[in-house]
């Protein structure tokens, strides 16, 4: 109260709507995105294309917004985590909005022994190395293993089993 029992007034300049690029600066504080994504949350929020292609714009202009670089630093690390195949690493970033060419430019040349360490990993967080094979195999097929990468990383695994 100020006083004369009103309410105290603000000071300073009006409460206006947010830009694209205000509204755009405030997501990537807050996380990482492709240009698809970002984009596409400016759509939902409304605002017209223009404004938005001149956001995107300025923004890769400032080095904000690299989707090449962005790509690989998250394939990078969910490669390290040794967690998904390959295959499935690159399916993520192509949801997370990045070009198809752009995520299968990132993978290095030979992700063979890194596949089959993975995939043997992926095996004995959910079987044991007398469970059946087939269902090995299928699980890891599923999690976009190749079939050669299966088979090593099964036979790997279960080697020494009994039966």
């Amino acid at each position: 109260m100020n006083g004369t029992g009103d309410a105290p007034k603000k000071r300073g300049r009006k409460s206006q709507a947010k830009t694209a690029l205000v509204t755009a600066v405030d997501y990537l504080a807050r996380q990482a995105h492709s240009e698809k994504k970002l984009r596409e949350k400016l759509e939902r929020k409304g605002f017209p294309e223009e404004e938005i292609d001149a956001a995107i714009a300025r923004l890769i202009e400032r080095g904000y917004l690299d989707d090449s670089d962005l790509c690989a630093q998250q394939f990078m690390y969910l490669y390290n985590e040794k967690r998904n195949s390959v295959r499935q690493i690159c399916a993520k970033l192509i949801q997370r909005g990045f070009n198809h060419d752009l995520v299968w430019s990132v993978v290095p040349e030979d992700t063979f022994e890194r596949e089959i360490a993975t995939a043997e990993r992926v095996l004995a967080m959910k079987y044991q190395p007398t469970d059946n094979r087939q269902k090995m195999m299928a699980n890891l097929y599923q999690k976009g293993f190749s079939v050669d990468a299966a088979r090593h990383a099964v036979e790997n695994y279960t080697e020494g089993a009994e039966e």
